[in-house]
């Protein structure tokens, strides 16, 4: 996923109240991702192996302990489609489900990036 696709990926979870945030690219490998905080010390890392499809890691300090396979058709996926689909997972289990709908929104988290992400927007909003 490039930059900016995963930074309105970010957005748009956290307009929902997802804890979202970018994962940084691991050295050598320019495709950022998604990280979702989750209950129990649990982060989802969401498509930061250069991969098509969409699926993720589920790490606890540093160790796997789940995961959620593959997506079927996700290569193809629209950014409201990678939106519904991170939004519906559930991750009780060590290898993730995806709901029939996705939970009711919580209340909206701020955007990240404060001043720093204003100076390199130009200080206007960009679609």
């Amino acid at each position: 996923m490039d930059e900016n696709r995963a930074r309105r990926v970010v957005d748009a979870l956290r307009e929902r109240g997802v804890p979202a945030h970018m994962a940084q690219p691991r050295a050598g490998v320019s495709q950022f991702g998604i990280r979702v905080v989750l209950p129990g010390d649990r982060e989802a890392v969401w498509d930061t192996d250069g991969t098509a499809g969409l699926e993720a890691q589920v790490m606890r300090d540093g160790m796997l302990v789940g995961f959620v396979p593959v997506i079927p058709g996700s290569e193809d996926f629209t950014e409201e489609q990678v939106i519904d689909a991170i939004a519906r997972t559930d991750y009780d289990k060590p290898v993730a489900t995806q709901r029939r709908t996705a939970p009711p929104p919580a209340p909206s988290l701020p955007r990240e990036g404060g001043l720093l992400r204003r100076f390199m927007e130009g200080f206007r909003q960009q679609d």
